[in-house]
């Protein structure tokens, strides 16, 4: 296991990303630091962390084929490895939030950020940033974030943590190019913990306009399917619509 770690800097995934393009990593080569300076999240937002007490590491997978698997299997199955370890971590109603937050008791404790880069044809290479509030007990400000320690009430080991989620991340990917098993495994499991999930739920567009609805599924395209009020099913791309909760 090719594990990297830094005191700090700007971003795990931009060192990852800089180091591929000069060296020939190994799959799931990790860079993992103290403190990112400049974390990013989804819809480019920034990802607060502080220094020292939780996990910010990015990891590669490289030659993800696009003739035998759609693009968002990658979040799924990035999303369901952490879950799948973090079941045994002494936490309740864990939830994948679409597309790839994890939250746990509805608060937020993780973050995952996917950047593909077309390496040939029909290939790309993958650079996975993960965030998880692992030992933190201020959220000042965050009403809606948490920590595993919050949560669990213990300290847990970060290294052990990293070591589980790459591992498991592994598996799940060998166990997909080994066909034992199928895109739809992984894909039931992601909508076993999909958050609000056939629940009732307000929404909001770009626009400010709320509206309610209920999650159905998340498409192949990695799309959000709601069921409208009016009984007409829409998806959503990331950045259309926000899920008030």
């Amino acid at each position: 296991m090719n594990i990297i770690k830094l005191n700090a800097i700007p971003s795990t995934n931009t060192f990852l990303k800089e180091l591929s393009a000069t060296e020939n990593l190994e799959n799931f080569t990790t860079v993992v630091t103290e403190f990112q300076t400049k974390g990013k999240g989804q819809r480019g937002n920034i990802w607060h962390v502080e220094e020292g007490k939780n996990l910010t590491f990015s990891t590669l997978i490289k030659d993800f084929s696009l003739l035998k698997f759609n693009p968002f299997l990658l979040n799924i199955l990035v999303s369901v490895s952490i879950v799948q370890v973090l079941e045994k971590y002494d936490l309740h109603n864990l939830k994948i939030k679409w597309p790839n937050d994890i939250l746990a008791e509805n608060k937020k404790i993780g973050g995952i950020l996917i950047e593909n880069t077309f390496k040939k044809t029909n290939f790309i290479e993958a650079v996975i940033g993960i965030g998880l509030n692992v030992n933190q007990s201020d959220f000042d400000n965050l009403p809606k974030a948490s920590s595993i320690l919050l949560l669990s009430g213990h300290f847990k080991n970060k290294d052990e943590l990293l070591e589980k989620i790459i591992l498991q991340l592994k598996n799940n990917y060998q166990s997909l190019l080994d066909g034992l098993n199928k895109e739809d495994f992984f894909w039931d499991i992601y909508h076993q913990f999909l958050f609000r999930k056939d629940i009732p739920s307000v929404f909001q567009d770009v626009n400010g306009l709320k509206f309610q609805g209920i999650i159905t599924k998340v498409n192949e395209e990695g799309r959000l399917e709601v069921l409208l009020e009016d009984d007409n099913l829409q998806s959503f791309e990331v950045k259309e619509v926000s899920l008030l909760y």
